[in-house]
C-alpha cells in the first residue's frame, strides 16, 4: 500500500479566500509562507496557457528547519513545505498539504532517528492545520 502523498482538504471557499484561510491555519501552527509561486499566472505568462487558479504555498516552520538543517544538510531538498491551493469547478477550493512522513522516504532519510523526530513534529502541526481547516 502506497502512503498518500498529501493530506487533502476540500473548502467550500473562493480560491483567494481559501489561499488566506490556509494561509491563516498555517501560522497558527508555527509556519510562515517563504514562497508563493501562482501557477496560473506563471503558465500564462511563459506559456501563453489557460490554468485554473492554483498556487503552490512554500511554508517554513523556522525552529524546525533549523533543528532538521543542522542534523542533515540533505533535508533542504525537501523544505520548505508544500501546499498546494487550487480552484474547483463547484466554486470552493482544493488544499493539498504535503506529508513530511511521505517526503522522507526519498533517499532513506526517515531512517535516521533525529530527522524522522523532526518531521513527526512538522507532520503533527501540519495535521492539526489540515484538521482547523475541515472544522471551518
Amino acid at each position: 500500500m502506497t502512503q498518500p502523498l498529501a493530506f487533502e482538504v476540500e473548502l467550500d471557499q473562493p480560491y483567494e479566500q481559501a489561499v488566506e484561510t490556509v494561509t491563516a491555519a498555517l501560522k497558527t501552527e508555527g509556519f510562515g509562507i517563504l514562497t508563493t509561486i501562482d501557477v496560473k499566472a506563471t503558465l500564462k505568462q511563459k506559456l501563453a496557457k489557460d490554468f485554473r487558479p492554483y498556487v503552490i504555498l512554500g511554508a517554513c516552520n523556522p525552529p524546525l528547519a533549523h533543528r532538521a538543517l543542522s542534523h542533515e544538510a540533505r533535508i533542504g531538498i525537501l523544505l520548505p513545505c508544500n501546499v498546494t491551493v487550487e480552484a474547483t469547478d463547484a466554486g470552493g477550493s482544493l488544499v493539498r498539504i504535503g506529508d513530511p512522513d511521505a517526503l522522507l522516504q526519498i533517499g532513506g532519510l526517515d531512517r535516521d532517528p533525529i530527522v524522522r523526530e523532526v518531521a513527526s513534529e512538522a507532520r503533527e502541526r501540519l495535521q492539526r492545520a489540515a484538521r482547523a481547516l475541515e472544522q471551518g
